[in-house]
């Protein structure tokens, strides 16, 4: 609670400055299912704005959109205050009372928008209809900060909310003012919320050709799939923009959620059965390996459709990119800069392998201090699929997600490295770890991205996404909590930390492996 409550504090001192201007990680046992969420008992509550005649640069869809996304959440039980065309006193009006709402009633919120935006030094802006905007510095006056928002977000102290931004349509001002940067600017999502955009930060959105802006068509029609997780609802939304665009709308997300929630839940929602789980695994497993390979997108989408939160998940992504890449996408990327006190930024991983590479890293006792080993990795060979160290001692994926490793345990295909990182991303791996002599293990994980900091080992200083995991090799009936300092611009983790306990609580095993030298041709 401690924890919560100081990360409400920096998120509302945040949102104040808004308004007010192995070379690989270690490959081992896993995660169970989380317990049913409460989430889905709430209340619900959505403010709905959608602005749609401007003076300068109308709109065709957003009005439509916003209607419609009322209609659809009031279908799902939520209370909702609907504004059309509101000026900037009816908006900040709207959005005080429904932060007051929130504070009072601790429901799910959601607050939708859809209109033109803006962003100047970093914070975003919502266009009123009545804004005048002569120069772009007028947006502090004449428009509504979305810093109003987050900080009654924060201060309300409600369980959850959802914020939905279908505001990045192109030339905001028409052609009277030209922003200086595309888009809306990248910002975290506050304590216990999900942030949605229509497309990725410094980019623009769509309005759509029919009666709904491309984003929200897409949103009207998953946000009905029963029994959908929202963040599987918004993966299938950006799958569904991205190749609908050609890859030049790709809607981004922020969580910091911690339950699960659903528009339309389960009758039942339970924790399910470990001889379930292992058989939705294995049919889940089966479907992969026939499309992993795919050098056509159409089987990747199917899988990404059907598991958008799956145990390959990250996996079907970088091969879809990969065929996309080959067929032509030239796709948006998120305009990120360290300059933007309001995000820890996104990074993608970087999979630039060469021959010649070489990892080094020593392991010691993590309480003793003792060193245990060490050890370098060199690539000696790289093919379609995989990175190959030390004559095929050690392989993995081009991701860097363990094959083989140099104890001579295989592993089936597992996601230990997503294809990018931003803090709060979350996901999970199950696989199979087999000895040398036949044993085995089942072994589920599950990761999020903590926090970015800078971290020294002896061979630098990084620039690192902090990454837990933990879960539970399921036969061998180890629970295991690993750290994971996660380099990007390498690709590999220079510090890991882990400690495996047995059933009663035990400790067997607690080790840190640091970084000691890297080549990287």
């Amino acid at each position: 609670m401690q924890h919560c409550r100081d990360s409400r504090r920096r998120w509302l001192a945040q949102a104040g400055a808004l308004i007010s201007s192995s070379a690989l990680p270690l490959w081992v046992p896993g995660a169970s299912a989380q317990a049913p969420s409460t989430l889905n008992a709430l209340p619900r509550v959505a403010l709905i704005i959608g602005n749609t005649k401007y003076m300068e640069a109308p709109l065709k869809n957003a009005g439509n959109d916003a209607k419609a996304i009322a209609d659809v959440l009031q279908q799902m039980g939520f209370q909702v205050n609907l504004k059309l065309d509101a000026g900037r006193n009816e908006m900040i009006e709207a959005i005080r009372g429904f932060s007051g709402q929130l504070a009072k009633q601790k429901p799910v919120g959601l607050f939708y928008y859809a209109g033109h935006g803006a962003q100047l030094a970093w914070r975003n802006y919502l266009v009123p209809v009545d804004a005048e905007i002569e120069k772009l510095e007028d947006m502090q006056t004449r428009a509504v900060g979305l810093g109003l928002l987050l900080e009654g977000l924060v201060k309300a102290g409600n369980p959850m909310n959802v914020i939905i931004l279908d505001a990045c349509r192109d030339n905001p001002f028409g052609t009277r003012v030209l922003a200086r940067q595309k888009g809306l600017s990248q910002f975290d999502a506050p304590p216990g919320s999900l942030l949605a955009y229509a497309t990725s930060p410094g980019n623009t959105a769509a309005d759509g050709e029919g009666a709904n802006g491309l984003y929200t068509e897409h949103l009207l029609r998953e946000i009905r799939v029963p029994e959908a997780k929202i963040e599987d609802v918004l993966k299938r939304v950006r799958l569904n923009v991205r190749r609908r665009s050609n890859g030049q709308q790709i809607p981004w997300e922020s969580t910091s959620l911690e339950d699960d929630f659903y528009f339309l839940p389960p009758q039942h929602l339970r924790k399910l059965p470990e001889a379930e789980l292992e058989k939705r695994f294995n049919e889940e497993l089966a479907l992969w390996e026939t499309v992993k390979a795919s050098r056509e997108p159409a089987p990747l989408e199917e899988y990404l459709r059907r598991y958008p939160s799956g145990q390959f998940s990250e996996l079907a992504q970088f091969q879809l990119d990969r065929v996309l890449a080959t067929l032509g996408e030239k796709k948006i990327e998120v305009v990120a800069s360290a300059d933007n006190p309001f995000t820890k930024g996104t990074a993608r991983v970087s999979t630039r392998y060469k021959v010649g590479d070489s990892y080094s890293f020593r392991d010691f006792d993590l309480y003793t201090k003792i060193e245990l080993r060490s050890y370098t990795f060199k690539v000696t060979e790289i093919t379609d699929t995989e990175v190959r160290y030390n004559d095929g001692l050690q392989v993995s994926d081009l991701l860097g997600n363990p094959i083989k490793l140099n104890t001579g345990f295989r592993l089936t295909p597992c996601q230990f490295v997503p294809v990018e990182y931003s803090v709060g991303k979350k996901w999970t791996t199950r696989y199979r770890s087999t000895a040398p002599n036949g044993g085995w293990s089942d072994v589920e994980l599950a990761f999020r991205v903590t926090s970015r900091e800078k971290v020294m080992v002896p061979a630098g200083t990084f620039d690192v996404y902090k990454v837990e995991a933990d879960g539970w090799a399921l036969q061998a009936g180890l629970q295991i909590k690993n750290i994971f300092w996660m380099a990007p611009e390498i690709g590999l983790a220079v510090v890991r930390e882990v400690i495996r306990k047995q059933r009663n609580g035990s400790i067997r095993d607690a080790e840190r492996r640091e970084m000691t030298a890297y080549l990287q041709q």
